[in-house]
C-alpha cells in the first residue's frame, strides 16, 4: 500500500508541464539535440556504406622482366578479378619504395623467361609481395591468386587441363608480417586510438570544468592571452600522452613481441606531433562547448568516425572513395600509416612527410578555429 500511495496524488497536468519543460530544454540545447539525431545517422552511414572487410581494387605495381603474352594475360585476369588495380610497371628498387611508403598493397614480379618456361612445361616462379601490415586487407586478394594460374594458362598450355599442379610456382611473400599476426597491426594502431580518446577528452573537459565550477572567472581576469591559455593547458597533457605511449610500447615489445624496425626517436617525434594535434582539438572543443556534457558529446562525435574510417578496425582501402576522402581528413588515419611504417617497415624521416603534413595542416586549422571561438567573457 505504501508503494502505491506515491501515485495517489499524481497529476497529469503537472506531469505534462515537466514533460514540456524537458522538450523546451532540449530545444534550447541544440548541440545535444544534434548529437541525438546525428550519431545514429552517422553510425548508419558508416556501418552501412563505408565498412568493408573484403577490400577490392588494391593498388598493385608490376616488375615486368618478361612482357610476353602470358604475363599480360595474367595481369588482365588480376584486374578482372576486381581485387587488384594495376598502377604501373616499375623496377625492383621503386617497387620496394612503393611498398615501404604504403603507396601500393602488392608487387607482382614476372622473372626473365617467364613465357618461355611456360611453353616448355616448366613452372616459372611468380613472386607476389604483399604489404601484410594489415593481414585482413591482403587476405582476400591472396586467396584469389591461387585460382588464377589454372584459369589463365590452362586453355593455351597442352595437357594443362589434365594436370593437377599449377603451371606456375606462385610464391606469396607477406612483407613486414610474415606470419600474418593481427597483433602487429592492432597494437601499433592502439597508440593512435588511445591517444585520440584520452587527449581529446581530457583537454575537452579542461575549460568547461572551470566554467562550471566558477574558476573560469579568475582565468578571465588575468592578462593572459588566448594563445597563452590554450598552450598552457595543452603542455601538461603532453607528458601524460608520452607516458601512455611508453607503456604501450613496452607492452608491444615484451608482451606481444611486436618488432621495432625503425628509430625510436623518430617514432616519439611523430607521437609528439599527433599528441599536439589532438590536444589542440580538445581545447577547441572546450572553448565551443558550454558544459562538460557537450564537450564529451563532441569528443565522441569525432572519435567514432576516427576509429572506423582510419583503417584501425577495417581495411582503409576497402572503403568507398567518399569514405577514404573523409578518412584522410582525420589525423588518426595518417598517424596509423606513420607508426606502422616506423615500427614494422623501418621507415626513416625521408619517407614520413606525405603523412606528416596533413597532421600539421589539421593542427593549424583547428588551432585557428579555437583561437577564434575562445570567449573572453562568460555567457
Amino acid at each position: 500500500m505504501k508503494a502505491f500511495s506515491g501515485f495517489s496524488g499524481f497529476s497529469f497536468s503537472r506531469w505534462f508541464g515537466i514533460l514540456l519543460k524537458e522538450f523546451i530544454q532540449l530545444k534550447r540545447d541544440r548541440l545535444t539535440f544534434g548529437m541525438i539525431v546525428g550519431i545514429p545517422i552517422l553510425q548508419l552511414l558508416l556501418f552501412g556504406f563505408a565498412i568493408n572487410s573484403d577490400p577490392r581494387q588494391m593498388p598493385t605495381a608490376v616488375v615486368m622482366a618478361d612482357p610476353g603474352p602470358f604475363a599480360r594475360a595474367y595481369l588482365a585476369a588480376m584486374q578482372n578479378s576486381d581485387y587488384f588495380r594495376i598502377v604501373g610497371s616499375v623496377d625492383e628498387a621503386e617497387a620496394d619504395r612503393l611498398l615501404d611508403s604504403n603507396a601500393v598493397q602488392f608487387v607482382v614480379t614476372f622473372p626473365p623467361g617467364f613465357n618461355r618456361d611456360l611453353l616448355r612445361g616448366k613452372s616459372p616462379t611468380l613472386l607476389v609481395e604483399a604489404d601484410a601490415t594489415d593481414p585482413m586487407a591482403a587476405g582476400g586478394a591472396i586467396s584469389v591468386l591461387n585460382q588464377l594460374g589454372t584459369q589463365v594458362f590452362a586453355p593455351d598450355l597442352p595437357g594443362q587441363q589434365l594436370s593437377p599442379t599449377l603451371p606456375i610456382d606462385l610464391r606469396v611473400q607477406r612483407r613486414y608480417n610474415p606470419e600474418g599476426l593481427t597483433s602487429y597491426n592492432v597494437v601499433p594502431g592502439l597508440l593512435g586510438v588511445i591517444l585520440t580518446m584520452t587527449m581529446v577528452l581530457m583537454t575537452g573537459l579542461a575549460m568547461t570544468r572551470e566554467r562550471e565550477r566558477g574558476t573560469f572567472e579568475n582565468l578571465l581576469s588575468t592578462p593572459a592571452t588566448p594563445v597563452e591559455v590554450m598552450t598552457g593547458k595543452i603542455v601538461p597533457y603532453i607528458m601524460i600522452g608520452l607516458l601512455q605511449v611508453t607503456l604501450i610500447l613496452l607492452a608491444a615489445r615484451w608482451v606481444f613481441d611486436v618488432p621495432m624496425q625503425g628509430s625510436l626517436l623518430v617514432l616519439y617525434a611523430v607521437v609528439l606531433l599527433f599528441i599536439c594535434a589532438n590536444l589542440t582539438l580538445g581545447i577547441t572543443f572546450s572553448s565551443i562547448a558550454r558544459n562538460q556534457l557537450q564537450a564529451m558529446q563532441m569528443t565522441f562525435f569525432f572519435f567514432l568516425p576516427s576509429i572506423l574510417l582510419s583503417g584501425f578496425m577495417f581495411p582503409f582501402r576497402g572503403m568507398p572513395d567518399w569514405a577514404q576522402v573523409v578518412g584522410n581528413l582525420l589525423p588518426l588515419t595518417h598517424f596509423l600509416v606513420l607508426v606502422r611504417g616506423i615500427m614494422l617497415k623501418g621507415n626513416g624521416v625521408t619517407m614520413l612527410w606525405d603523412q606528416v603534413w596533413p597532421i600539421l595542416l589539421f593542427m593549424g586549422l583547428v588551432l585557428a578555429l579555437g583561437l577564434k571561438t575562445f570567449r573572453r567573457t562568460l555567457d
